[in-house]
C-alpha cells in the first residue's frame, strides 16, 4: 500500500478532528519524560512543502535539517531553524493521522513546556547539541486546516500557552548526526 504523500497543501482529515474539551481531557492524561527521552519522527521539507521522513540525519547550524525549507529562506532566521513537537501532544492532536503532517522537523518524546525547557536549556539529540530559543512556535490557518479549529485554539489559548503545546524552536549549537529512536537528553536549562 502507498502511503500518501504530504506536503504544503495537505489538509487533515475532519473526522478525525477533536473537540477542544476531548482535547482538554487527554491533555490531563499526557506524561512525557523531563531529563531524557527520545527522537520519534525527523522531518525535512523538500521543495513545494513535500515531507520526507528520514531515519537519520546530520543535523548542521548552516542548513538545520539537510534540504528542509528553512535552509532554502533567503534570510533564515536562526531562531525558528528546527520546529519541533511533544510527541504525545503531535498524537492527541492528530488523532491518528501522520504526525508530518503539522509541519514539524523533529518529534521527540520528551517534555517541551516552558518550565521544563526554558528558553536557552540545551539537549543532547544523538550528536547534535540542540538550543532552545525565544521564538513562540504558533499554530496557523495550515494547521487549522490540517486538524481543526478547536486543535489551532487548543495550542493557542493562553492558560496553556507554558505548555508549549505547538511546540517548541531549536537552533543547532553543534552538528551531529541524529537518528529516529535516538536519546535526548537534557544537558542544562536556561533561566
Amino acid at each position: 500500500m502507498h502511503e500518501k504523500m504530504i506536503d504544503s497543501h495537505s489538509t487533515g482529515d475532519p473526522v478525525c478532528h477533536r473537540s477542544f474539551a476531548e482535547l482538554e481531557r487527554a491533555l490531563v492524561e499526557l506524561r512525557s519524560p523531563r531529563d531524557q527521552g527520545c527522537v520519534v519522527l525527523l522531518v525535512s521539507r523538500h521543495k513545494g512543502g513535500r515531507r520526507e521522513t528520514p531515519g537519520e540525519a546530520v543535523l548542521t547550524p548552516a542548513a538545520g535539517v539537510p534540504g528542509d525549507a528553512w535552509g532554502r529562506q533567503r534570510e533564515p532566521n536562526i531562531e525558528a531553524q528546527l520546529a519541533v513537537m511533544e510527541k504525545q501532544v503531535a498524537e492527541l492532536i492528530a488523532n491518528g493521522q501522520p504526525l508530518a503532517l503539522s509541519g514539524d522537523n523533529l518529534f521527540l518524546d520528551l517534555d517541551l513546556s516552558e518550565r521544563n525547557l526554558p528558553t536557552g536549556s540545551r539537549l543532547r539529540a544523538g550528536a547534535a547539541l540542540l538550543e532552545v530559543t525565544p521564538m513562540p512556535h504558533n499554530g496557523c490557518k495550515k494547521f487549522r486546516a490540517r486538524f481543526g479549529d478547536d486543535a489551532l485554539r487548543f495550542v493557542s489559548v493562553q492558560e496553556l500557552r507554558h505548555r508549549n503545546l505547538r511546540g517548541i524552536y531549536l537552533r543547532v549549537v553543534e552538528e551531529g548526526t541524529v537518528r529516529v529512536g535516538d536519546p535526548v537528553q537534557v544537558i542544562s536549562r536556561g533561566c
